[in-house]
């Protein structure tokens, strides 16, 4: 989750041009639960209802959100720059963390959000691997002009990350799910503004 900069073969600015915009992913999320579509991968239990439920987290979210002074001031001061997120409509961590970040990237001008859904953009997920694993959410800016990497960030704040570490070796996966829900509607978000505020303003 740390500021770092890398050499890519991928051209991030070219690249952040394919991207969704937020309204269009929150488009197709809405489309998705309303077919009742299943998603995720196979034998994962992310069932049609799963992704209902990341919709309802979204949502709430979406409503309930609450960004402090320090943190809207740190984002209207952005520089330009592009935020690229890896994610899936499926993804808890993602249903939790996405519309925080959405609504940062709202307040300023000077961010673009693109979404990037994982499972089709495999060629850049692979550079970005936490542990060696796909996780997302996955944030990843670039200064707007120059296509640099800023800093990345995901998949998921540094506390709920440690709740997951401590507990997955003695809870069963829908234990620990349950416990690091509980942990994110308890933190209504507040991690997330924090740590990306925090690398905002370097």
């Amino acid at each position: 989750m740390e500021a770092r900069s890398k050499e890519h073969s991928i051209d991030l600015k070219a690249y952040a041009k394919k991207g969704l915009s937020h309204d269009t992913y929150r488009a197709e999320f809405d489309k998705a639960v309303a077919e009742g579509r299943v998603l995720g991968p196979p034998g994962g239990g992310y069932g049609a209802d799963y992704t209902k439920l990341n919709l309802a987290r979204t949502r709430r979210l979406e409503k309930t959100l609450k960004i402090d002074d320090e943190a809207r001031a740190i984002m209207a001061n952005a520089t330009p720059q592009t935020w690229i997120v890896l994610t899936e409509v499926w993804c808890g961590d993602s249903a939790q963390c996405l519309p925080v970040i959405n609504q940062l990237a709202e307040l300023s001008p000077a961010i673009d959000l693109r979404i990037f859904p994982r499972d089709e953009h495999l060629e850049l997920m692979d550079q970005y691997l936490t542990n060696g694993g796909r996780s997302i959410p996955k944030l990843i800016a670039i200064d707007a002009g120059t296509g640099e990497e800023l800093f990345t960030w995901g998949p998921r704040p540094n506390a709920a990350q440690a709740l997951v570490d401590a507990k997955k070796a003695t809870l069963s996966k829908e234990e620990l799910a349950e416990a690091l829900h509980g942990w994110y509607n308890t933190n209504k978000g507040q991690d997330v503004v924090t740590e990306i505020a925090a690398l905002i303003s370097g």
